[in-house]
């Protein structure tokens, strides 16, 4: 009878035996896990929060500018006016400019001693013109880290009249220039125009143009 009773209890054992072995390893293999996740490195990325500013959505445009107009036998003068601009889409716009400017005296009257060709008044030039533009290239420039502003480059050609003498010339003008936009109202502009038209101030028919190079200041409305 008690042989029995133990060989009963010997194979309970035996068959007990898989089942702590198992749970043994489990646990061994969870204790193992943990200790791996505990060795890898969580990277603690700080996302940077953008913010970008919308270019107003008006397509008026009113500025003024300040430069330098050479007007050929007449010297090189301080030149300002103002400007206005419809944008009719992203790529082209419709420009107005009016500008004055006060000339030189010319060589012959600098070295004839007394010899004036036009007087006070007349040596006053005024201009306006209509103008079709293109905008192209557009770009962002990286002032630093933090500030990052739109421009573009653009072309215009238009005519108009150039008040100077007393007289009224039709007048035809090409340009080139870079619009900085400091803000979404605001924008900077470095520009290049060439002013043509023909006269006879000396006696004889001549077309000239006038090379002007200006800097200015709009605003979007």
């Amino acid at each position: 009878m008690e042989s029995r009773i133990q060989r009963l209890f010997l194979i309970a054992l035996l068959l007990s035996a898989p089942t702590f072995s198992s749970g043994a390893l489990a646990q061994d293999d969870g204790t193992s896990d943990d200790d791996e996740l505990e060795q890898i490195i969580t990277p603690d990325i700080k996302r940077r929060t953008i913010k970008e500013d919308d270019l107003d959505s008006e397509n008026f445009e009113m500025g003024a500018f300040f430069g330098l107009l050479s007007i050929e036998d007449f010297g090189t003068n301080e030149v300002q006016g103002i400007t206005f601009a419809y944008h009719i889409s992203e790529d082209f716009f419709v420009e107005a400019a009016y500008g004055i400017s006060k000339t030189e005296k010319t060589s012959y009257e600098l070295l004839s001693g007394g010899v004036e060709l036009l007087t006070d008044d007349e040596r006053d030039l005024s201009y306006y013109n209509l103008s079709l533009g293109y905008n192209f290239l557009h770009g962002q420039v990286f002032i630093s880290d933090k500030w990052t502003f739109n421009n573009h480059f653009y072309i215009l050609a238009g005519a108009g009249n150039t008040d100077f003498a007393a007289k009224d010339y039709f007048t035809t003008n090409i340009g080139a220039g870079l619009r900085f936009y400091a803000t979404d109202w605001m924008a900077l502009d470095l520009s290049m125009r060439g002013h043509s038209f023909k006269h006879e101030l000396f006696g004889e028919s001549k077309t000239i143009t006038n090379l002007e190079s200006r800097l200015g200041l709009s605003l979007f409305f």
